[in-house]
């Protein structure tokens, strides 16, 4: 059997739902499971309207706006007004309203999560009543019921042995009658709440049931051509690799390449499961797989990670860093889950770059500023080059304000403003 994923951009409109479905057709003669995200910027949209809850704004005119836009999606699917389509929709809007009137009552990280997790709930249910109407046996199914996770909300993680328990007694039978709609980025906790995975999780909850199934294969149907070594927003004449192995793609995942989630590659490395990155436009096209014995690649990739922060922790009595201060720095970051993108040391000080997150970032700093003297960057870009040669080095650094430098044998990094 093999597992699909599709994004937001895929299925931000009726045409796309269109396209996906047309995808979807061509590859039922085997079992599939089908893992979609929320459409568009509907998380975004999400996101905004817990932001207005929580302010004591009214969000009757976002949730309004967020409303007609998945009307028009589903009068653009089925011409019939009285389908049960549009009672469905109206059913999750009302969830999603019980949310928002309570979110104040509610820590807010399960709150986001119960909220934002809607997204998802909504786009999968009408791409499962679009491919009924077109005669395609299909079955959707809620993720909830099947990825089990810890209560840590916003980054809840996976439990592994009863997740598989439950996919492989439930889902196989139902994989040889019909093609599964699931969904992407959520999960519940033992204590019966919504979970989320994480900020684009989609691709890792696709992981996550390829690898409890024994899938033969997982395609990310992207808005790309495949993986392509720069970002083609940022960078002229990217090229597209055909092949990866898994080391060098969650290297690449791990340095900030968005074009899949960092958490993806291991659970299906770890079951040798190859993963596929391919257009969701040029359906026809191979796309780069991702396997084992997949090529080395000599062509540098090019990886922009933007907001970051960078912070750096001097000792106060112009003793040495040791083995003590870093160890008081980790505890810290990890209690209060920050991960460090990159990290250098000198004599008297720990230099660290990570996501710009405000909350969490301010609380570090006041939290070890008795311990140290501490000085922080903002709004800056942490470029990464893997393979890099020295003609990337000097495009990729020239007219760039460099704050911290760090070069290994096959990695050369910047934060730059």
């Amino acid at each position: 059997m093999k597992v699909f994923k599709f994004g937001g951009a895929s299925v931000k409109d009726a045409e796309g739902v269109k396209n996906v479905a047309g995808i979807i057709k061509t590859h039922i003669e085997e079992p599939l499971l089908v893992v979609v995200s929320a459409m568009g910027k509907t998380t975004d949209a999400l996101e905004k309207l817990l932001e207005l809850s929580l302010g004591h704004t009214s969000y009757t005119e976002k949730i309004n706006e967020l409303y007609e836009y998945h009307l028009q999606v589903v009068k653009g699917l089925f011409e019939d007004i009285h389908h049960e389509v549009h009672f469905f929709l109206a059913q999750r809007f009302q969830s999603l309203t019980r949310a928002l009137q309570k979110a104040r009552r509610l820590p807010y990280n399960q709150v986001y999560d119960e909220v934002v997790a809607h997204g998802e709930l909504i786009s999968s249910g009408i791409l499962q009543a679009y491919l009924a109407k077109l005669e395609v046996s299909c079955r959707w199914i809620d993720a909830r019921d099947y990825i089990s996770t810890n209560n840590l909300h916003r980054e809840a993680q996976v439990n592994w042995p009863l997740t598989g328990s439950k996919v492989n007694r439930e889902l196989i039978p139902v994989l040889e009658e019909a093609v599964i709609i699931t969904q992407g980025f959520i999960g519940r906790s033992s204590d019966g709440h919504t979970t989320t995975l994480g900020r684009e999780g989609s691709d890792f909850s696709a992981a996550i049931f390829a690898s409890c199934l024994n899938a033969a294969s997982v395609t990310i149907w992207k808005d790309v051509p495949g993986v392509l070594n720069a970002d083609p927003r940022l960078i002229e004449d990217t090229v597209l690799y055909s092949e990866l192995n898994y080391y060098d793609a969650a290297e690449m995942t791990y340095f900030g390449a968005s074009v899949i989630h960092p958490k993806t590659i291991k659970p299906l490395a770890n079951q040798q499961i190859p993963l596929l990155v391919r257009s969701f436009t040029q359906p026809d096209k191979p796309g780069t797989r991702i396997f084992e014995e997949g090529a080395y690649q000599p062509v540098p990739a090019i990886i922009f990670k933007k907001n970051q922060t960078l912070i750096t922790f001097h000792i106060r009595d112009y003793s040495f860093i040791t083995e003590r201060n870093l160890s008081s720095i980790f505890f810290m970051l990890d209690m209060m889950h920050i991960k460090i993108n990159v990290m250098q040391n000198s004599a008297t000080s720990v230099s660290i770059c990570v996501d710009g997150n405000t909350s969490k970032n301010d609380a570090l700093i006041n939290n070890l500023s008795s311990e140290y003297e501490i000085r922080y960057n903002t709004g800056l870009t942490l470029i990464t080059i893997k393979n890099y040669n020295d003609t990337t080095i000097a495009e990729m650094s020239s007219e760039k304000e460099l704050l911290l430098e760090q070069r290994t044998r096959h990695t050369y990094q910047i934060v730059v403003r």
